[in-house]
């Protein structure tokens, strides 16, 4: 992430959470065309879907955890609010980041039996995550920008 130079450290944060809920709405844009009832364009083969999502959601949850919880759980946040809805929010987090982790490398290579048996259920496990994960950070983000 390229972030503006010269910002005051609350600056920095509302870009940072900017460029996450943007990455975020991305993400679930991409997710969303996964489960809809609609055939899959025709230029866009299933497997290049997959790959564009592993990517998109390795790219979310690194600015997540780089750019937002590291930060706050290095004791760079002074405001005990929201170090206190980091602590007890972060485990879940991390969860989700390894779920999508494990999605991202079970994917790399991507088998038609893979598409045929196991995606649907996977995909729809790591919305579930993902889905948890964005209400949570929904309650640090309106913490932070407080």
């Amino acid at each position: 992430m390229d972030r503006p130079k010269n910002l005051k450290k609350r600056e920095l944060t509302y870009y940072v959470i900017d460029q996450l809920l943007e990455k975020r709405k991305e993400l679930w844009r991409l997710y969303c065309s996964f489960t809809a009832k609609e055939p899959f364009q025709a230029n866009q083969s299933i497997e290049d879907l997959v790959q564009m999502f592993c990517q998109l959601s390795i790219d979310y949850v690194s600015l997540g955890q780089f750019g937002l919880y590291q930060r706050i759980l290095d004791g760079h946040e002074q405001r005990k609010e929201i170090v206190d809805v980091a602590e007890r929010i972060y485990p879940e987090i991390s969860a989700s980041a390894d779920a999508v982790l494990h999605f991202s490398e079970r994917y790399q290579k991507i088998t038609p039996a893979m598409i045929l048996n196991d995606l649907s259920d996977d995909l729809s496990s790591v919305g579930e995550r993902l889905a948890a994960r964005f209400e949570l950070e929904d309650e640090l983000v309106m913490q932070m920008k407080a």
